[in-house]
């Protein structure tokens, strides 16, 4: 195993962030390359995943202490980031840029982003999205530039995971294959965390009423607006969010500007991530929420490409919705 005297940082300093060292990111290779070569190398096979929560127990271990104390507290701004992962540029396909691009086959860059997601929780898919696909692909599709969506390229409302579903996400993975032509494009983080002390007593309290309704996203179809439901929910002094500025709608003009000004303090606390291929950031979806810089595609085969996971910490919470004990839900 792989030591070294580098610290993992502890939690309360921002984003939390992990420099992987030139052994580490050999040891990871050595565990994505023995995951996607080995039977079954399709991604959504339960046997492959199977394979891979056992491998991921293999990761080096400043890379598991990391999950584990990111898990455990994820700090003011709810971001965890691994640098230096195993990712070759020279070697990937062209970036696709169809509509619901997703990673069936089991590539080397999807191993690694299973095998990370792996040691946080239980990795998970909608069957509504993408054809509940465990790897998706965060990529531009034409015509859909602006589209309110992964597949867009204009700004991104700042939004948590399937702020609509009641089963959604309690992180959100991203690993970074390419970045795009220019290097601007970026995710836009902010935390309930660093939001909550820019708000009155007056606009928490709103926010805190079931005084709001969200509809799903339009990578979901045939799913309805979620019951009345409050934006900030659990400990006061330490709030879950649930909101997506897009979809997220006020019932009176009291919740309407309390929303307003949440949207504001958001921005002024938020940080942009400008990932490097071989870095991937996780989001914790119940205090921190994420949108999405503007960047402009070219539909070369070299644009932006990300993959995306979902982390569900406690599975057996929704195994009524998941056949067959697998991994993705209904």
């Amino acid at each position: 195993m792989t030591t070294s005297q580098q610290p993992v940082p502890a939690p309360g300093d921002g984003a939390l962030p992990l420099d992987l060292i030139h052994g580490e990111r050999r040891e990871i290779a050595t565990l994505a390359a023995e995951l996607a070569v080995g039977a079954p190398a399709l991604v959504d096979d339960p046997r492959w995943v199977a394979r891979a929560r056992g491998l991921s127990c293999r990761l080096p271990e400043r890379a598991r202490e990391a999950l584990r104390r990111y898990r455990h507290d994820p700090g003011p701004d709810g971001i965890l980031i691994l640098r230096n992962l195993p990712v070759d540029e020279t070697v990937l396909p062209p970036t696709p840029n169809e509509p619901d691009s997703v990673e069936r086959a089991a590539t080397v860059p999807a191993a690694v982003a299973v095998l990370v997601t792996l040691q946080l929780g239980e990795i998970a898919a909608y069957r509504d999205e993408k054809s509940g696909a465990l790897v998706q692909n965060v990529v531009p599709v034409p015509g859909r530039e602006e589209s309110q969506s992964n597949a867009g390229s204009i700004p991104l409302e700042l939004h948590i995971e399937n702020a609509f579903h009641p089963r959604r996400p309690d992180y959100v993975g991203l690993l970074c294959l390419r970045s795009d032509h220019s290097g601007t494009g970026g995710t836009l983080v902010s935390s309930i965390r660093r939001t909550l002390p820019l708000l009155s007593a007056e606009t928490v309290e709103v926010l805190s009423g079931e005084r709001f309704t969200t509809s799903p996203p339009p990578s979901f179809h045939g799913s309805g607006a979620t019951a009345p439901h409050a934006v900030l929910v659990g400990d006061p002094a330490d709030p879950d969010v649930k909101v997506d500025f897009h979809a997220t709608h006020p019932h009176d003009e009291a919740a309407k500007f309390a929303l307003e000004r949440l949207r504001t303090a958001f921005l002024e606390a938020a940080t942009v991530l400008t990932l490097r291929p071989g870095e991937m950031a996780f989001v914790d979806n119940r205090i921190a929420i994420h949108g999405r810089t503007a960047y402009a595609p070219r539909y070369d085969g070299r644009d932006r490409w990300l993959h995306r996971t979902f982390v569900h910490v406690d599975h057996r919470r929704t195994r009524p919705y998941r056949p067959g004990d697998g991994s993705v839900l209904l």
